[in-house]
């Protein structure tokens, strides 16, 4: 199978579950260690499994699907911004995604200028949408342009963002 970033795991959950119950018994062999689902965040489909075959022995990272609630939250509050913060991302996602195992196709992304400002949200539940705005992150938040009126626009909204990020954080738990 496949673990992109941001996205649901790609393949077969039978596979899936009889190489991560292999893995298991290596981590318990010479362990026990903790098994990492890298690029786990938004691994709906396979948490129940990995919670059933290794219980306390899993570990989660959801950093990088964090950020794309924050841009949940700008797309609310300042969709101006989230406007000007997709267009740079389409412009940095072929030498961004170099580091990442990620299959998203910006021509396959909804057109950010076709949608209005209550639908902005909504690009980060298509999978294209989602992986270039999740691969481009450094990019935006490098970028002198981006980096004081995002994190301006979280703090001014900050109820709206720590409600997001708490639905996000509670469908992971």
């Amino acid at each position: 199978g496949s673990f992109e970033k941001g996205v649901d795991y790609i393949g077969d959950l039978n596979s899936f579950e009889l190489s991560f119950t292999r893995h298991l018994a290596v981590s318990k062999r010479f362990g026990p260690y903790k098994l990492s689902l890298h690029s786990g965040s938004d691994k709906f489909s396979v948490y129940p499994i990995a919670s059933r075959v290794a219980g306390s022995l899993v570990h989660l990272k959801t950093a990088g699907t964090s950020y794309l609630e924050a841009l949940r939250a700008i797309a609310q509050l300042n969709p101006r911004l989230f406007r000007e913060v997709v267009a740079f991302a389409v412009e940095r996602y072929s030498s961004d995604r170099a580091t990442y195992h990620v299959s998203a196709e910006i021509s396959k992304m909804p057109s950010v200028a076709a949608l209005p400002d209550d639908q902005l949200a909504g690009l980060l539940d298509d999978f294209h949408g989602r992986e270039v705005l999740h691969v481009t992150f450094g990019s935006v938040l490098n970028h002198a342009t981006f980096r004081k009126p995002f994190f301006a626009t979280l703090r001014d909204g900050g109820e709206v963002y720590y409600g997001m990020l708490e639905r996000h954080f509670n469908k992971h738990l």
